[in-house]
């Protein structure tokens, strides 16, 4: 049971006490330093073996790299949360400017590294993966050997990594310092406040339309004034991109995100021909929903808007008790985990000025903890993310006592893992609703993420496929970018909206990732995925909780296809499975209009 009032603020003096002037982290990154560059020095000793009986040097050499990857990792997780809890904390940016450059020297290091693996004979090289320590790390030692082939030499790799940290992630540090500083002024209970960026959004979900345009109105407004520096932003972080893409011979601008996320280009393209194809239901949805309102077409600040008074707020001690109680009907392992986090502080949920916008969750492999960044306001939205961080959380937690090369999972398949959990919680507080009324809210907002993954994100996908195009042959204007980002959300919702977001690629943090391109399309791909898990774990029940967790296990270890077909037998490069999903939530929305018919005139 969780012992309530919860604290809404994380700890993080757990891992180094001080904050941004904590001594005990600048000696962890000295000491990583010199752990980093111990490795470069035994990296450039190491040849490769031309038997299978000379490993011993490999072995050293690949122990030494998987504690430098959980090193890495732990000092990038405290400073990510330094910076996303205190905007003003100046401290925070310059070192995470120095756990990019120390990143920049590993990355440097294992341009090296694959040079050793490469240089292995083939013969050789399926002898050493048939035992230990290199069979647990297989897949990613094979992905690692298969993709340096199609690199440049390691010296040019090298440089390009160097480069990145004043180039490539200086464009991204550019455009989180001018989140940082972003400040929409409102009027709140009688008092003129300035709102931080995560505030404000947050203050878009109101359930008075009028107040609702008028904030979106000041939002767009908010986001023009900040338009010449993420536009300068996004136009280099892509420019850098592209280039690189170019000297290595990658036509696609696809080929690197569909590598990270160990996904075939057709998975990717029949996912979302199947998507579209099966868009008029949700058309019909956003329709009805208008109609619910009062308006002709929703407006896109009304896509995400609640219906009704009903639309309660509910504290975030209601919030997480909701979580825990329908984590147990599925997984008592994973409420178990959920309880820890609320109860060890590991959440960051507190709605105060100052804090980075959006959501996120962060492992600490060293320690074996994560940690939950959110901005909790009582809005179900906000139940969502929160279980959704904690499903990321839950998946990294069964995966602490493997090999770290084995923890390097996907973006897709992490948001596998997180969508699910969501799900979990939806669809239990749908079926147990009292009454048609409180039906139809719950439902409206588990549609709502069906369209955010159907139409939002593909309005994403499609803005950023159509501006990296356009980016090839120069720079791209900010009253282009506002046309692109238009054109694809017309097409994404089937121009069903009245008005639609053209800063929308200002304000989205996802445009400016450097960990992960084309940070769009793998939230799709977890949600559709995780409804086929879903349908897996209704019907078997309890005896399901150990299979999910074997599957998550193997997300390190296998691309998405194999995944599907070895836990589930699916095969994602076929429609079948797609429409399937579809069909699921399309099932939400039958019902949705099945309950509201008799509340708008035809």
């Amino acid at each position: 049971m969780l012992t309530l009032p919860l604290n809404q603020t994380w700890n993080l003096e757990t891992f180094f006490a001080g904050g941004s002037e904590s001594p005990a982290f600048a000696a962890y990154l000295s000491e990583l330093q010199a752990s980093i560059r111990s490795f470069q020095e035994q990296v450039s000793r190491t040849s490769s073996p031309q038997k299978a009986e000379e490993t011993d040097d490999l072995i050293k050499l690949i122990q030494l790299l998987q504690h430098n990857l959980k090193q890495i990792h732990e000092a990038d997780s405290f400073v990510g949360c330094l910076l996303a809890d205190n905007q003003k904390d100046k401290k925070a940016p310059v070192l995470g400017g120095q756990v990019k450059s120390l990143y920049a020297e590993h990355l440097s290091s294992l341009t090296h590294f694959d040079q050793v693996l490469t240089g292995i004979p083939d013969e050789v090289w399926s002898q050493l993966l048939e035992k230990e320590p290199f069979q647990g790390i297989a897949f990613p030692l094979n992905e690692r050997r298969a993709l340096a082939k199609e690199k440049l030499s390691p010296e040019q790799e090298a440089l390009i990594n160097d480069l990145a940290v004043d180039g490539y992630h200086g464009w991204s540090d550019l455009y989180n310092t001018t989140v940082g500083q972003f400040r929409m002024p409102m009027e709140v209970d009688g008092e003129q406040v300035e709102l931080s960026a995560g505030q404000a959004f947050n203050k878009l979900h109101t359930e008075n339309r009028e107040e609702r345009l008028a904030i979106f109105e000041k939002w767009e407004r908010a986001w023009a004034d900040k338009a010449d520096y993420c536009a300068e932003a996004l136009n280099h972080l892509a420019g850098f991109r592209l280039q690189v893409y170019k000297y290595r011979g990658w036509e696609t601008v696809h080929k690197e995100p569909l590598a990270m996320n160990r996904m075939e280009e057709k998975t990717l393209n029949v996912m979302w021909e199947v998507i579209d194809r099966n868009k008029a239901i949700f058309v019909d949805y956003l329709n009805r929903k208008a109609k619910l309102l009062g308006v002709d077409k929703l407006a896109w600040v009304d896509v995400d808007a609640p219906l009704g008074d009903t639309a309660k707020k509910i504290s975030y001690d209601e919030g997480a008790s909701l979580i825990i109680d329908q984590f147990k009907r599925f997984s008592p392992k994973l409420a178990a985990f959920s309880e820890q986090a609320f109860e060890k502080r590991w959440i960051e949920a507190e709605d105060r000025a100052g804090k980075r916008p959006g959501g996120f969750c962060t492992s600490f492999p060293v320690a074996g903890e994560t940690r939950i960044f959110m901005t909790y306001g009582g809005t179900l939205n906000n139940v969502s993310t929160l279980a959704h961080e904690l499903g990321h959380g839950y998946h990294q937690h069964v995966m602490n006592d493997m090999p770290a090369l084995s923890q390097e999972y996907a973006m897709n398949v992490a948001e596998t893992a997180s969508t699910f959990a969501e799900m979990i919680v939806s669809d239990a507080v749908v079926k147990s609703a009292a009454t048609d009324e409180e039906r139809i809210v719950l439902l409206e907002d588990k549609i709502q993420r069906a369209i955010a993954f159907f139409m939002n994100i593909h309005a994403r996908f499609i803005f950023e496929t159509n501006f990296y195009a356009e980016r090839r042959q120069g720079l791209v204007s900010i009253e282009r970018l506002n046309e692109l980002m238009v054109d694809a959300q017309k097409i994404a919702f089937k121009d069903s909206l009245s008005s639609y977001h053209p800063y929308f690629w200002a304000a989205k943090l996802h445009f400016y990732s450097t960990d992960v391109p084309f940070y769009n399309f793998p939230y799709t791909f977890g949600y559709m995925f995780s409804a086929g898990i879903y349908a897996r774990a209704v019907q078997e029940g309890a005896a399901f909780e150990d299979k999910y967790i074997s599957l998550l296990r193997d997300t390190g270890s296998m691309n998405v296809e194999e995944l599907a077909e070895k836990h589930l037998g699916i095969d994602l490069t076929q429609p079948d499975f797609w429409q399937s999903a579809v069909d699921m939530a399309a099932q939400d929305v039958k019902q949705f209009m099945e309950l509201t018919a008799s509340k708008v005139q035809v």
